[in-house]
């Protein structure tokens, strides 16, 4: 695993405003300029729970090594106005070395802000907005930004120009607004000034989202349909794969429900395509049934799970771990199936190719969990590794006397026919059924059956890929997903401090991998396990298959507040003294 450094260097940016003032616009553009000269850096975005418009906040860090999760504080916050910003306070960590750079025409700020000591300067965003052609304020604070961290200001004017020339902006009145707003930092205190981090060379890298990802390594897995029905935080993936899959010769169908979209993706993969679809928690609790079908017809099929905060409709806009469990359990009766987890906003790319090709490989329906966090993610990383190539789905041949579709073979892998195939008719519904496929409610048929669909996942050889884990030691620290960034970055500090610690990830849930696991935990006297649940489910998960130390503590911790590197640390270092 590509371990965060301490991100000693690392410079972290918010940037808050009310619907239109153009603050995620703002993060965006200033992530790409300093991609442009050489940077690496992450943004992710916090908006109301509103359908369209409304405060937004964007959170952007750079540094001179990758990255992938915010630290503990925000150099500077950028308020373009303060309208509803006491719903952000908490996202925003401040401190009195921190600055607060804020329109004088904003409003005033909440007394929370006030109370945390960083030091705050008005400027004139609006106001010299209005005395220039073009010129917004969000366009004035980009600018000053760019010069506080020496970006240069033509970087930052392409990276304007690219994004909002069909808005009608000129290349002559973006460079006045920005040159203007550049003009701003000469008000503030010398010892307000930001130290940027040195840049790293320039070469190839991406530019990419988490859903963008996702969207790409499935359709570098084969997927060539796809069926959809839209809910937030998932819908910019379809959205992005649409035309893409398009010009691959596939087809991306927005269906009527998430039901109609599951049974659209089964129909299409048993007719021998690669499809999937793409939800989040309460799209994929309607798509269980579905996803029986396809275990007990041993279908290919994936569904990348985008998690929100829930029960029910939940925090829609807000990142949350909580779907792990209807994702390993919720399936009805004994239905082996795969469950994988990205790691990153880059891993969402490898982790949904990986599981394209073992659904196709295994004959299975597969889970991607991602989650807001990652999902609605812009990032600057370098261009993932590929995949090797994985053993294609096993296809019967046309002609023989009879076909077994359901034959107990060695690997529990049967092949598998295309409709229309001469010879090959067979029997695909939910039913128990025998070798054949005839239906059946023999007990001797049912456990056969049984037997191999749940061998087959067990006994694949996964490699690897089933966890990245980095370090040694005595202390193990377990985690998945999004919180890995925080976990990561806690893990470096650490072994500075002196203690040796091994982070253990998971990607692969489902099939459990009890032997690679008990030998990454060879050794391990104390385990910390982070999660962002309410009800600790990935604790509880590890607690039922993986054995542990006797010393265990966790963090588990609900949306939509992340966990930052510096409570991870403190637990490492000091262990629990409640």
């Amino acid at each position: 695993m590509n371990a965060l450094s301490s991100q000693a260097h690392a410079t972290s940016i918010a940037i808050m405003g009310s619907g239109g003032a153009g603050a995620i616009t703002t993060g965006s553009l200033l992530l790409e300029a300093a991609g442009q000269v050489g940077w690496y850096g992450l943004l992710t975005r916090s908006v109301g729970p509103q359908i369209r418009g409304g405060e937004a906040l964007a959170m952007v860090r750079l540094a001179p090594t990758p990255v992938t999760g915010h630290g503990d504080r925000y150099d500077v916050l950028v308020a373009l106005d303060w309208h509803n910003a006491s719903r952000f306070i908490a996202e925003v960590p401040l401190d009195e070395k921190s600055l607060i750079l804020a329109d004088t025409e904003g409003g005033d700020p909440p007394p929370a802000i006030l109370a945390t000591g960083a030091h705050l300067v008005t400027l004139p965003f609006t106001d010299l907005a209005d005395e220039l052609p073009g010129a917004r304020p969000n366009l004035l604070a980009l600018g000053m930004l760019s010069e506080l961290l020496g970006i240069p200001m033509d970087s930052t004017t392409q990276a304007v120009i690219r994004t909002l020339s069909d808005k009608g902006l000129s290349a002559a009145h973006a460079t006045d607004a920005l040159a203007a707003g550049g003009q701003l930092t000469t008000t503030f205190p010398h010892t307000q000034r930001l130290a940027p981090p040195k840049p790293r060379d320039t070469g190839r890298y991406w530019l990419i989202t988490g859903n963008q990802a996702a969207a790409l390594g499935a359709l570098r897995g084969g997927v060539r349909f796809a069926a959809v029905y839209p809910i937030t935080p998932a819908t910019d993936l379809s959205e992005w794969m649409a035309p893409r899959l398009q010009k691959l010769g596939g087809q991306l169908i927005q269906a009527e429900d998430e039901i109609a979209s599951m049974n659209m993706v089964l129909g299409a993969s048993f007719g021998g395509i690669p499809s999937m679809t793409i939800t989040s928690g309460p799209g994929l609790a309607l798509m269980t049934e579905t996803l029986g079908l396809a275990v007990a017809a041993e279908i290919p099929a994936v569904v990348v799970n985008v998690m929100r905060g829930g029960p029910s409709t939940g925090i829609p806009t807000k990142s949350e771990q909580s779907d792990l469990n209807i994702a390993l359990y919720g399936l009805h009766g004994d239905a082996p199936h795969l469950v994988l987890a990205s790691q990153s906003v880059a891993d969402c790319l490898t982790t949904t190719q990986w599981a394209v090709q073992l659904s196709e490989t295994l004959q299975c329906p597969a889970i991607v969990l991602s989650d807001q966090f990652m999902g609605q993610a812009l990032t600057i990383c370098e261009r993932p590794a590929p995949l090797p190539d994985a053993p294609p789905r096993r296809i019967a041949a046309a002609g023989g006397d009879r076909y077994d579709r359901y034959a107990l073979t060695e690997d529990g892998i049967s092949p598998m026919a295309i409709p229309g195939t001469l010879g090959r008719q067979h029997t695909a519904d939910g039913l128990e059924h025998n070798a054949h496929g005839t239906p059946s409610s023999s007990a001797a048929d049912h456990l056969a059956q049984l037997n191999k669909r749940c061998t087959k996942l067990e006994q694949y050889d996964y490699g690897d890929a089933w966890a990245e884990i980095d370090g040694e030691g005595e202390t193990v620290v377990l985690t998945w997903g999004s919180t890995a960034a925080a976990v990561l970055e806690a893990a470096t500090q650490a072994r500075a401090s002196g203690l040796a610690v091994k982070v253990i990830a998971l990607r692969l849930l489902s099939p459990t991998q009890p032997d690679k696991m008990a030998l990454a935990m060879r050794g391990a006297r104390r385990a910390l396990v982070v999660e962002q649940s309410h009800s600790a489910q990935f604790h509880h998960f590890l607690r039922a298959y993986y054995p542990l130390p006797d010393q265990v503590e966790v963090i588990s911790r609900p949306g939509p507040l992340p966990i930052r590197p510096g409570e991870v640390l403190n637990l490492l270092l000091h262990g629990n003294q409640s």
